[in-house]
């Protein structure tokens, strides 16, 4: 009798290496959503910190005095890129409206996440909401709704948003 040589791997060596990756990727899987989650975020606040700017090269330049009254307006000028004058961009929802104040100008910009994490920690966009307005500083919230900001010349901000530094 000859013995025939058995090379490779046992079945319970290949369910060790498979078990050792489960586990590997349960591990990483939540800090790479962490990770993606807090790319979109700076993405959003970039991109308000664009439209902010942009709203005031605007005023000063094309729009005598008044802020562009949406995205399309600012893209029509080339102030801003043809996706985020969509107003979707790194999984967050903007916007840029006149608060519509009588003889005073003024520009409301928001950042939302599309899925908020609260919603689902999985497909989550984002965790905060992004505020920014005339004034220049930039507000946030940790629900899926953009602080606001009362539409008279105080432009006072709810008392819900916390300022970003």
């Amino acid at each position: 009798m000859t013995n025939k040589r058995q090379e490779g791997f046992s079945l319970i060596e290949l369910l060790i290496v498979v078990a050792i990756i489960g586990i590997i990727a349960a591990i990483a899987i939540p800090n790479l959503l962490a990770s993606r989650r807090a790319a979109n975020e700076g993405s959003a606040q970039s991109s308000l910190r664009t439209i902010h700017s942009s709203q005031a090269t605007y005023q000063a330049t094309s729009g005598n005095g008044a802020y562009a009254g949406s995205l399309a307006t600012l893209n029509g000028v080339n102030l801003i890129d043809g996706v985020l004058s969509t107003g979707t961009k790194s999984g967050y929802n903007f916007a840029a409206a006149d608060p519509g104040i009588a003889n005073w100008a003024a520009f409301d910009a928001t950042a939302q996440p599309s899925a908020h994490t609260t919603l689902n920690p999985i497909t989550g966009t984002g965790s905060r909401s992004f505020y920014v307005n005339e004034v220049g500083p930039m507000y946030f919230n940790t629900t899926a709704t953009a602080p606001t900001c009362t539409a008279t010349t105080a432009r006072t901000v709810a008392a819900t948003a916390t300022l970003l530094n």
